[in-house]
């Protein structure tokens, strides 16, 4: 360890002035570091002193230079980023603000490794991704979940009186499950390619943006009963009329079963078994009138009600389709049967984990309001 006084007058002052000028905290550390070992302070007496490591301490004391003070930085510090010039994020900043195909790209996000590469064409200037990220974030650039919003497709009037409605409904499934069961009815689809609808934009704002499919899709169908939160779903190829009306049959048949094993028959089930309301989007194939038809012949004690126009905040299943999507978002699958037997655990099994009075994302600025 050095000798107390080891510097000499000239490298003292410029230490202490270095400390008066410095803004960076950990410079200044550094700084105060050498000027203590100069004072006849052990290693261990600084680390307490400055509340650091020993090893911090030990290092900075055998690497810090006091006549060439740029020692003190280290390579995080040295500030790679600096090398963009004005004209580059002059370039950066009208970049992120225009879509990708407009320069001819067929991918539909900027991502920070795809703009330091398009920068370095455009510019020949080489940066990280990181440090692009770093530029974003100085400008106040945030990469944030783009945005659907249907405010100006829906009808205030119809989703109040809807809205009443269902508040009905749901009361008196709460008194008397004996007598309706409410259940919320609804179509998705899980890709083993997930899409994030990330961008980059300006702090306080979002973009709104298409959504995109891939292949490698597992299509469900199936309800969620508001009392007890039970859920129906079943995979199919591909959502149509008749799909529709299958599941919907299965889904009976699983009501009478539950039916019986209260010890009851079956064959009362339609005189004494509760009404069943299932509340459900206005899809084209749910009012196929020959499949309506069929299912009022066949299954009497389902009522279909239609939701208002773009109002998916009102139907609670759109949860279950959001927290499973977000369970499986950081996974790997490497098929699709993989994806399914995991999707069945999850929606079938009772394996999902559901907030129900969080906030909705993507899905039209939705907050689910039943």
């Amino acid at each position: 360890m050095p000798a107390k006084n080891h510097l000499n007058e000239k490298q003292v002052e410029k230490l202490q002035k270095r400390l008066k000028e410095e803004e960076n905290g950990q410079i200044r550390e550094r700084i105060l570091i050498l000027l203590l070992l100069n004072d006849g302070k052990k290693q261990s007496e600084i680390a307490k002193f400055l509340g650091c490591s020993l090893n911090k301490v030990c290092y900075w004391c055998v690497h810090g230079d006091p006549d060439k003070l740029e020692s003190l930085k280290d390579e995080r510090m040295k500030g790679n980023y600096r090398k963009a010039t004005d004209k580059y994020i002059e370039i950066l900043l009208e970049t992120v603000e225009k879509e990708p195909e407009e320069l001819g790209y067929e991918f539909g996000r900027w991502t920070g490794e795809r703009l330091a590469t398009y920068l370095e064409q455009i510019t020949g200037i080489k940066l990280s991704s990181s440090q692009v990220r770093k530029i974003l974030k100085e400008k106040k650039y945030v990469y944030l979940w783009a945005k659907y919003s249907l405010e100006e497709k829906r009808d205030p009037e119809k989703r109040k009186l809807f809205k009443d409605k269902i508040e009905e409904y749901l009361k008196i499934a709460k008194e008397s499950p004996e007598q309706l069961q409410v259940w919320f009815w609804d179509e998705s689809g899980f890709n083993l390619r997930v899409i994030k609808r990330k961008n980059w934009c300006k702090k306080g704002k979002r973009k709104q943006i298409r959504g995109d499919r891939r292949k490698g899709r597992v299509n469900v169908m199936g309800g969620l009963r508001y009392s007890d939160k039970k859920r129906f779903v079943e995979f199919l190829d591909k959502g149509n009329a008749d799909n529709f009306y299958q599941v919907l049959k299965s889904f009976y048949q699983e009501l009478i079963y539950e039916w019986v094993l209260a010890g009851n028959q079956a064959e009362e089930f339609v005189e004494k078994g509760a009404k069943i309301l299932i509340i459900l989007d206005n899809a084209s194939f749910h009012k196929k009138e020959e499949y309506l038809e069929k299912i009022k012949a066949e299954m009497p004690n389902i009522y279909l009600e239609f939701l208002p126009a773009y109002s998916p905040d009102y139907n609670l299943i759109e949860l279950v389709w959001h927290s499973a999507k977000e369970y499986i978002a950081h996974r790997l699958f490497k098929s699709v049967d993989e994806l399914e037997c995991l999707l069945h655990q999850l929606l079938n099994e009772g394996q999902l984990s559901i907030k129900w009075g969080r906030k909705l994302k993507n899905k039209g600025n939705a907050i689910i309001t039943v």
